[in-house]
């Protein structure tokens, strides 16, 4: 894992795709565990969010994790 390259181009549109790439893998490995498993990491993720002092990453944490339970449920 040490010799692969995770560089992220500073492109702007670039890595809005590496972001949605990213939100579509989790929702996929969401899927895959199992619903009970999926619940409790959401739940965890939410209390993680809710722990926050920056209201801002906050929200778009929250959206974030909206969109990724949107697809989930889909």
């Amino acid at each position: 894992m040490s010799q692969n390259d995770f560089s992220t181009s500073e492109d702007t549109q670039a890595l809005a795709h590496e972001v949605a790439c990213l939100k579509a893998m989790v929702t996929l490995m969401l899927k895959g565990m199992g619903q009970a498993d999926a619940g409790k990491v959401i739940v965890n993720m939410e209390r993680y969010i809710a722990q926050l002092e920056n209201q801002q990453q906050a929200g778009i944490y929250s959206n974030t994790i909206q969109q990724i339970k949107t697809a989930y449920r889909n």
